[in-house]
């Protein structure tokens, strides 16, 4: 929300949501898993697309606070892909849904204390109706209940499955900047969405290309069959067993 003070809106939802590139550089640091050669391409296709779009030929980096806006917008970017990381890897013992008001309450804290030393006192009226409604989006609607949307199925997919979906909110955000803000779309931020976009969906379908699969059934042993037997059956085959002997 700081960046976009700083931008406009189609580029402050591309730099936004730039995850799916930051995905699969994340996986192969953090997760170790050795990326693709078609991964490889498409993090590069990708990059160069964000550095076209930030490019100086596309935006004005002697503006105040650009450079600021970009770097909290990629770095958000890179925060969200760590996060659709440990969502996919994490052992639940609680459902998202039983989680998000702790962590939302949790989250209060050092964003009260950051927004009183930069701005001071609030000064503003919560009779206010709109004030109002506008808190009550950003918070239960478009950050509560939309993490624990992408939470909640965001584990039951890959990870990349999950990056790649995330592109639908810049492609529908520029879309909406375009017809209801009036927003420019230069022949250069055109090229540089393609090349992100075809970067993104690249790296996506690298991930679930199928791999060669045996038809020759898996070897199981006794004691494997015994073990996925219901708990009944298998104390009455103690019991048996104990009768024979």
């Amino acid at each position: 929300m700081v960046a976009m003070t700083y931008t406009d809106t189609s580029h402050a939802v591309l730099l936004a949501y730039t995850t799916p590139l930051w995905g699969v550089l994340g996986a192969w640091l953090l997760l170790k898993e050795v990326p693709s050669r078609l991964q490889v391409i498409a993090v590069a296709i990708g990059l160069a697309g964000v550095a076209l779009i930030c490019s100086p030929f596309e935006m004005n980096w002697r503006a105040p606070g650009v450079l600021m806006g970009c770097t909290f917008l990629i770095g958000g970017a890179i925060a969200w892909s760590v996060t659709i990381l440990h969502i996919r890897h994490h052992k639940w013992h609680d459902s998202p849904l039983s989680l998000a008001p702790w962590q939302m309450a949790l989250a209060t804290v050092p964003l009260a204390a950051c927004a009183f030393y930069v701005e001071g006192k609030p000064r503003f009226l919560l009779a206010d109706v709109r004030l109002l409604s506008l808190l009550f989006f950003i918070g239960p609607v478009a950050t509560s209940a939309c993490f624990v949307i992408s939470a909640e199925h965001g584990r039951r997919i890959t990870t990349f499955a999950m990056s790649n979906l995330t592109l639908g909110v810049p492609l529908l955000g520029i879309a909406a900047s375009w017809l209801f803000l009036g927003s420019h779309l230069t022949g250069i931020f055109l090229t540089g969405l393609i090349l992100v976009c075809f970067g993104a969906i690249l790296a996506a379908r690298s991930s679930g290309l199928p791999s060669k699969v045996s038809l020759k059934a898996p070897k199981v042993s006794v004691q494997q069959k015994i073990a996925n037997l219901p708990e009944e059956w298998r104390n009455l085959m103690s019991i048996e067993n104990t009768e024979s002997r």
